[in-house]
């Protein structure tokens, strides 16, 4: 489960702002949305407010960075990523730590680089302890070789197999070394270096992103005849007038027709890495963009499987293509796999979850989503513009997150339950009479008539 995620100097953050999960001990209000592990008390859920372009959807692409700076290390594309508002940035680093759970071990991965150099300056993983301590489990600095924490207790092979991976890195500025202690790495079960695995597998499998326009799993729920069973009977309770789902195989030509061919070209590319990453014979994923809605199938020497959607409205005798459906009913695609799957301490983190969606098909998907994990590992992070769903009912007053610029154009994090509202609150209304801040601001402008 997610603990924390602190970003400084990226996109429109300029000092280090943090999104925490830990619960406030004052609150008694919807325990069931809280999860203990060990001594430590987790929400399940953050809703984030704030104005257009306050910096709610680079809060979004800070996880998803963590993720391509894994798996790409630091693109030419990054080397603007740092926060503009200031020359000095240019030239100065930008950090970024997740805090989490993997089972009941807590960890916190982190670092930081010159984005404008594309190049790592410092890397971290440490294990966090109940008693606010941390055991280093290890530091890469500068362009030295990473050296292993002085608790990790391994044996001599594995401290001389650590060795020459590290030698073998040192001088890879622009890649991460936890990356590289997984590529095609195998670990024993009884492994003091499994930690490498342990956050690496998280980070990439269970932080799941979705934004507006695209979703992406690797689930197989919508091409296994049980679960989509159960998507056709939850898609009826959105009143979509959708009565059917079924799938259809295609080819890569097929494919290509649905959506343009460099998407389909960068697709493969993106699969192609990941089997390289997981060292894997095999590997799928289900992506969702504008036009289709496809699973993908690759296994070795082998012609790709692609499957998509085909859908059924009401009595008709023709069947529709996905790309035919309405944006909110996509877009309830792109979400209803969250209600199905079950991966202890996942988070899905979704950008403009109402999207597209009627205020009342937005509150039914949150209260499906939390009585579908009832009592489970799992967590939902949501940027929203959405304030019918702001009500203490609902969410907790620590679950209440905004996103608001300053008078230097950075944008700043902070909790609702600063302002220590009553129970009996209207939230919404409260909030957008400006009490919170997080609005729009509007300047006055007059139209000139002609005489």
């Amino acid at each position: 489960m997610l603990i924390k995620i602190s970003v400084e100097n990226f996109k429109s953050f300029d000092q280090k702002e943090e999104l925490t999960m830990i619960s406030s001990s004052k609150m008694q209000g919807n325990k069931s949305h809280r999860m203990k592990i060990k001594q430590t008390q987790l929400l399940k859920n953050a809703v984030v407010y704030g104005a257009n372009a306050s910096g709610k959807s680079n809060l979004v692409t800070a996880f998803a960075f963590i993720k391509t700076a894994l798996i790409e290390g630091l693109s030419v594309g990054s080397v603007n990523h740092f926060c503009r508002n200031r020359e000095e940035n240019k030239t100065r680093e930008s950090v970024f730590e997740l805090q989490f759970t993997v089972g009941d071990t807590f960890y916190a991965y982190g670092f930081s680089a010159i984005l404008s150099q594309r190049k790592v300056t410092e890397e971290w993983l440490y294990e966090l302890l109940q008693n606010g301590g941390a055991h280093q489990l290890f530091m890469r600095e500068g362009s030295n070789a990473p050296v292993l924490g002085e608790d990790v207790k391994c044996s001599a092979s594995e401290k001389s197999r650590f060795a020459v991976y590290a030698e073998d890195f040192a001088g890879h500025d622009a890649q991460l070394f936890l990356t590289e202690m997984n590529r095609g790495k195998k670990y024993a079960e009884s492994s003091k270096l499994k930690f490498f695995c342990e956050a690496f597998n998280w980070i990439m499998n269970d932080i799941i992103v979705i934004n507006p326009n695209i979703g992406i799993s690797n689930t197989e729920a919508y091409y296994n005849d049980e679960s989509l069973d159960s998507i056709r009977k939850l898609i009826q309770t959105f009143d979509t007038g959708i009565t059917d789902i079924k799938t259809r195989q295609i080819t890569v030509d097929e494919m290509s027709k649905m959506i343009p061919a460099e998407v389909v070209q960068s697709i493969f590319a993106h699969l192609k890495v990941q089997m390289q990453m997981t060292n894997q014979p095999s590997i799928q994923m289900t992506w969702r963009v504008e036009g289709g809605f496809f699973h993908i199938r690759i296994k070795e020497n082998s012609e790709p499987e692609i499957t998509t959607l085909v859908l059924k409205h009401g009595k008709s005798v023709f069947d529709f293509s996905f790309f035919e459906e309405s944006d909110g009913t996509k877009r309830l695609f792109d979400l209803i796999d969250m209600l199905l799957t079950d991966r202890p301490d996942a988070v899905f983190v979704v950008d403009e979850l109402e999207r597209s969606l009627h205020p009342k098909l937005t509150e039914h998907f949150l209260k499906l989503f939390m009585e579908a994990h009832n009592g489970i590992r799992m967590q939902l992070v949501f940027t929203t513009h959405e304030d019918t769903i702001m009500d203490q009912e609902l969410f907790r007053r620590d679950e209440i997150w905004f996103i608001e610029r300053d008078a230097y154009n950075a944008s700043k994090i902070y909790s609702l339950d600063r302002f220590k509202e009553r129970y009996d609150k209207k939230l919404s209304k409260a909030y957008l009479e400006g009490r919170y801040g997080a609005i729009p601001v509007f300047r006055q402008f007059s139209f000139r008539k002609g005489e």
